[in-house]
């Protein structure tokens, strides 16, 4: 199995949205542009969001068990994919591809 690289690349808010659906919270997500995770083979990192990971970590885990070309040609890098979680008030994307190296 090899180690995933999973990166912040975007976070989006919607503010219209939030004010006319959401119920007030304090902490919704503290995810920053830029943080860089990396996967244990498919095993969530440290710190990652529990919501966000629900929602990667079947790509995760296919890129870990050596998977490419996801959806036919879809990524420039065939060993990546481009994923958002599932905040439809706070959307963040991450940018998951496979490293050369292999799991722990």
């Amino acid at each position: 199995m090899k180690k995933v690289k999973i990166t912040v690349v975007r976070k989006a808010r919607y503010d219209d949205l939030i004010e006319k659906f959401e119920n007030p919270i304090e902490h919704a997500c503290d995810i920053e542009e830029g943080v860089v995770y990396i996967a244990n083979g498919w095993q969530k990192p440290d710190g990652f969001c529990d919501s966000a990971w629900e929602t990667v970590s079947p790509f995760v885990m296919t890129l870990a068990h050596g998977g490419e070309d996801l959806y036919d040609g879809w990524m420039k890098n065939k060993k990546s994919a481009m994923i958002s979680c599932n905040d439809g008030f706070r959307p963040v994307s991450f940018y998951i591809e496979a490293l050369d190296e292999d799991a722990d």
